[in-house]
């Protein structure tokens, strides 16, 4: 009873201090305004998250050519969201070839849509860095703050300091330890996971977030990428999976009738789509991922959808998405994550994308172009089955008929790299290409039997004695390196 007693007086004591502020009655209806600094609401801490550091965002589409649409589609839309979240474009670094919203194709010339019922996506994006300036080296010199290194381009780059924050989006064709860039050089897992090493070290942001889109792109991170760099990486598939595409012609849902490319990639829409109808300062990074699980598995059949994984400092996942991609006021009454995607979404496998957009093309030509068009799709599905039998052939005289196909497209167990030594891979790569021809966007697949001939240590003269006798005397006509290789 005394203790009770007490209480209720040191209660009394403080309502009597509160009331002798001045304007006492209206000051203790208004609450907040006499509020001891320290004492601060939910929303108030929710924005000291950010504290006095800088939210800063990389946007990659790898890709060029109106078959590719849906790449710098998918980074156009990445960029109006973190727009209306309120990045500032003087820290907001895009590469994107910029070769879509103009070209001929393009239906609906100087625009770009992301969803079959959506609007332009393509105003007002920054041009830092387009045409040829789309390079591995330039990506690599922006990350790491490098102006003296950028060649070309707005020589933007993410200059950010200690207390920043960091979004890198990336989307492109890609491949066991590759990204692609419309201009050779590839990306290369280890490469790129340097990079990240460097900027750490530099100690010149606090945390970073990666979204990946690519196939196989959990090669990139898989042992590569450890867990003590601040950085939390998403890719949309399995180190050994295809990543998948939406929004195609003659698929449900299609683009508007007069587009005869896919629009996005399904990882792309579902992140994206999931920002645009949720509170970003209520949603966590892993509420947002397994949203983004769910639709990008179709749902968890896996019919025609992927793995999402997870890499590097997963103690990240808490915090709020709004932290990296702002925060739209537009969206202060939306729920955290309850939004429900239509079920009925169909999907098809990114490196079937050129086809679709051939296909197309020969079905809506006229009687006097389809012949060309005829011979585009034809001499496209000679050269995909000639590199697909060459590797075959390799891997039959390298290691024998019975061992040969199994041999080049096993995977290494989680947690190991795709490759040990990844100059290996690069050799490997270049003779390929010096003797076969170009690896395209469609034979960027056979990069991990590259990798397992180096894996199973085969001497460097071996392998090249086996890719002449296979390629030695075709004629692989415009896809002939010429001295541009892949890696």
């Amino acid at each position: 009873m005394a203790c009770f007693s007490y209480r209720l007086i040191c209660l009394l004591l403080v309502l009597m201090m509160v009331m002798a502020l001045p304007n006492g009655a209206a000051a203790a209806r208004r609450g907040s305004d006499y509020w001891d600094p320290f004492i601060r609401s939910p929303v108030d801490l929710e924005d000291d998250e950010l504290g006095n550091g800088t939210r800063w965002a990389l946007l990659v589409a790898g890709s060029k050519g109106y078959q590719s649409y849906r790449h710098q589609a998918n980074v156009c839309h990445a960029y109006q969201i973190l727009k209306r979240g309120g990045l500032k474009d003087e820290n907001i670094v895009v590469f994107m070839y910029d070769d879509i919203a103009t070209c001929d194709e393009n239906p609906r010339p100087g625009t770009i849509i992301h969803h079959p019922e959506g609007g332009d996506v393509y105003a007002g994006v920054p041009k830092d860095y387009t045409g040829d300036a789309v390079t591995a080296d330039n990506f690599f010199a922006v990350i790491l703050g490098d102006k003296s290194s950028v060649k070309g381009g707005s020589g933007k780059v993410i200059d950010s300091k200690p207390d920043d924050r960091i979004f890198l989006y990336y989307t492109d064709h890609g491949a066991a330890g590759l990204l692609g860039m419309p201009e050779k050089p590839y990306v290369v897992a280890n490469d790129f996971v340097e990079v990240l090493k460097k900027k750490h070290a530099m100690g010149t942001y606090k945390e970073m977030v990666i979204y990946l889109e690519a196939c196989e792109s959990g090669s990139i991170f898989e042992g590569l990428l450890p867990e003590d760099l601040n950085i939390y990486a998403i890719t949309s598939t399995k180190p050994e999976e295809p990543s998948y595409i939406i929004y195609c012609p003659d698929m449900n849902p299609p683009p508007p009738p007069e587009y005869t490319t896919c629009l996005g990639d399904t990882f792309s829409v579902a992140w994206m789509e999931d920002s645009e109808t949720h509170n970003l300062k209520k949603e966590s990074l892993a509420q947002q991922i397994n949203k983004v699980k769910e639709r990008t598995s179709m749902f968890g059949t896996y019919a025609n959808g992927s793995h999402v994984m997870e890499y590097g400092t997963k103690v990240i996942k808490p915090e709020k998405v709004y932290l990296y991609q702002g925060y739209n006021p537009e969206t202060a009454n939306l729920p955290a994550n309850r939004i429900h995607f239509d079920k009925k979404m169909e999907s098809v496998n990114q490196r079937d994308g050129d086809l679709i957009y051939l296909w197309q093309k020969y079905k809506r030509s006229s009687v006097s172009n389809r012949a060309e068009a005829l011979k585009q799709m034809t001499e496209t599905l000679r050269y995909m089955a000639h590199l697909d039998s060459s590797v075959d052939m390799i891997g039959v005289l390298l290691f024998g008929p019975q061992n040969g196909g199994s041999i080049l497209r096993s995977s290494r167990g989680r947690g190991l790299p795709l490759v040990d030594d990844w100059d290996c891979l690069k050799s490997m790569t270049r003779l390929f290409e010096k003797h076969c021809g170009l690896l395209t966007e469609y034979g960027m697949k056979h990069m991990r039997a590259f990798a397992n001939i180096c894996n199973n240590l085969v001497e460097e003269t071996e392998v090249e004695e086996a890719i002449i006798a296979t390629c030695s005397g075709k004629n692989i006509g415009p896809y002939a390196s010429l001295g541009a290789y892949s890696v």
